[in-house]
């Protein structure tokens, strides 16, 4: 099942010579999102995540899909049927996006409509890239946490937990916008004063992390 290389169409929109301000984007980026779910709908598709990001021609809207909930359980069926045979060896089928190539042009097709029919993209040219999230995904969502219970993942945090700010572990659970990452199950890259403390070792080798104070988090891929 492939995840597709990143299918980039590019769109001309006015150039009236106007600065993209940040603040204005920032705006901009929760209607973009909107319209990319209403597509996404039509297709079987959820969106993982929206992104915006350089400058005069090189800007480029970038959007990750993936399919929606009933056609992946569809795809672990035909998996454990016996039905798919281009899958990466070794992945578990439910870190697939299932979405492929085909998917994202179609996307990309409808949705650049869409933009240019609501002109939401300020100023002139830019490129729209539409892709799956890959193997090692962006987590940021309440309901990802909670989904890839389980998996392997890295987080970054906005102030130190034990010492440390980066942890790479099992995502053991997550409830009440608090992770649990079972640490043990890699070894941790920490500085000489990192430690993860507790009143016994197998307390001591989970570490709790709030949701509000994830910088950036992601899965790891364990093949």
């Amino acid at each position: 099942m492939r995840g597709g290389s990143p299918l980039r169409a590019t769109r001309s929109g006015r150039d009236d010579g106007v600065a993209v301000k940040e603040e204005f984007m920032a705006l901009q980026m929760d209607e973009i999102r909107r319209l990319a779910e209403r597509v996404a709908g039509s297709h079987h598709l959820e969106i993982v995540d929206v992104e915006f990001g350089g400058g005069g021609k090189s800007r480029a809207l970038r959007v990750f899909v993936e399919k929606d909930a009933g056609e992946r359980k569809r795809l672990a069926e035909r998996v454990a049927a016996g039905e798919v045979e281009d899958l990466p060896s070794g992945v578990p089928v439910e870190l697939l996006s299932g979405v492929t190539h085909e998917d994202c042009a179609a996307f990309a097709t409808d949705f650049g409509t869409l933009l240019d029919v609501e002109d939401v993209v300020p100023g002139s040219e830019y490129t729209l890239e539409v892709s799956s999230p890959g193997l090692e995904r962006k987590l940021s969502r309440a309901e990802e946490f909670e989904r890839f219970a389980g998996s392997l993942v890295k987080v970054k945090t906005f102030t130190p937990v034990n010492d440390s700010r980066v942890w790479t572990g099992r995502l053991i659970g997550f409830a009440d916008g608090i992770l649990r990452i079972d640490v043990a199950a890699v070894k941790q890259k920490k500085g000489p004063r990192s430690k993860v403390r507790g009143s016994r070792e197998e307390a001591a080798s989970v570490v709790e992390i709030k949701l509000a104070d994830v910088e950036k988090a992601n899965l790891v891929v364990e093949i």
